[in-house]
């Protein structure tokens, strides 16, 4: 009984993980205003940096941390992720220096660097494939619901200040605590078999050459994700048939489906196995096309639907698949690559859209984002086509 108790504890305290992850630079954006006109004489693109800083040291980190397993057990590297975590995200609050405040946010991105490969990764290492489709779902919805709850609450916090939007990086203690009771501190990064392990995995290649396609999915299908969050508010402004208020409530209902697609990824899997790796492609290759044609609020509801939970069932799908194939040896190998791919993926898109927009903005293309996103959810289709087959 004690077994069974201290196992629902572990899971529990290893899904809490899960809700910290996306919400790393996310939580404060509803206060984004009120830190601007704080900031007034910083540049726009220098205080927007408070959004986007996590992201890229998530993903600089991403690459240190398998040296980390290889000396520190799991529940120390679980802490020292949330005490960055914690430490980063509210001591922000403390400095009116911008550049101060930026480096406390680059401690989130390092802290999250840590505690996103190991909310995956340690599920695979504890757990038998067999339970890996329902916990990679289970954590997927736990991703979402964690992002739409923090951004609830750094939006009642910003009522009261800027300041107090970043006390929202306090939700890591409930971590902490769950950690701390449940979580053994075992060395998941070592080797067993005097050095086979090690010997096999020289002669495949390096991690990133193992898992590349895995890698390579991730990275596409955020890329085509975040082309949502980016430009939806935006491409719905324009039809002059959506106010913002029903803006924000489309975009809220569609983290709702993301989380539902999470949990039924499970089911998703039952039923068509192998073939569940194209679920995510064709759903965001729909619902782009119907954002495509939108210009009322029941298609653009319709689209958003098919996006939230394309991304929902498309992140598990991928990790749990990527998982299997690594094994124990999944949260030093390919969950760090895969997490640097989810966030460099949320990164870089911004970027990329910027850049088809100054190519192909004067042709004359409706709600062009969408468009793009289109043609990102084919690429998505044909890797899935690569994935099936690695699953056969």
């Amino acid at each position: 009984m004690d077994k069974t108790k201290n196992k629902k504890g572990m899971m529990t305290a290893i899904l809490s993980l899960s809700l910290l992850t996306v919400m790393a630079g996310a939580a404060v954006a509803p206060a984004l205003g009120t830190i601007r006109e704080h900031f007034s004489d910083s540049p726009d693109t220098v205080v927007q940096l408070i959004i986007s800083m996590p992201a890229l040291f998530i993903f600089l980190t991403s690459f240190i941390f398998p040296s980390f397993c290889k000396k520190y057990g799991s529940r120390t590297l679980v802490m020292t992720g949330l005490a960055l975590y914690i430490i980063g995200g509210c001591g922000a609050a403390l400095f009116d220096n911008i550049w101060i405040v930026l480096v406390f946010r680059a401690l989130v991105g390092a802290g999250v660097g840590f505690i996103m490969p190991l909310s995956t990764g340690l599920l695979s290492y504890y757990y038998p494939p067999e339970e890996l489709d329902r916990l990679m779902g289970l954590s997927s919805a736990m991703n979402q619901m964690g992002g739409a709850v923090a951004t609830f609450i750094a939006g009642l916090l910003a009522t009261i200040s800027w300041r107090a939007a970043f006390m929202v990086y306090f939700m890591g203690l409930i971590s902490a605590v769950l950690c701390l009771i449940f979580l053994p501190n075992d060395m998941i990064g070592g080797n067993d078999n005097h050095g086979q392990v090690d010997e096999i995995r020289k002669n495949e290649g390096s991690p990133f050459k193992r898992y590349f396609l895995y890698i390579l999915a991730m990275f596409i299908l955020m890329s085509t994700f975040f082309i949502y969050p980016s430009n939806y508010a935006l491409e719905a402004g324009k039809t002059g048939n959506i106010s913002q208020e029903a803006i924000a409530l489309i975009m809220a209902l569609m983290d709702v489906i993301a989380f539902l697609g999470g949990l039924a990824f499970v089911h998703i899997k039952k039923r068509i196995r192998e073939n569940a790796h194209f679920t995510a492609p064709v759903l965001f290759m729909i619902g782009y096309l119907i954002l495509s044609f939108s210009n009322g609020v029941v298609l653009s509801v319709v689209g958003s639907l098919f996006v939230g939970f394309a991304n929902g069932a498309g992140v598990p799908c991928i990790i749990a698949a990527a998982s299997r194939k690594a094994g124990k040896e999944a949260v030093s190998t390919v969950m760090p690559l895969i997490s640097a791919a989810l966030y460099l993926g949320q990164f870089v898109s911004p970027f990329v859209m910027s850049a088809v927009t100054a190519v192909f903005g004067g042709m004359g293309f409706e709600h062009l984002p969408f468009c793009f996103a289109v043609f990102l959810a084919a690429i998505l289709t044909v890797i899935a086509f690569f994935m099936r087959k690695a699953e056969k």
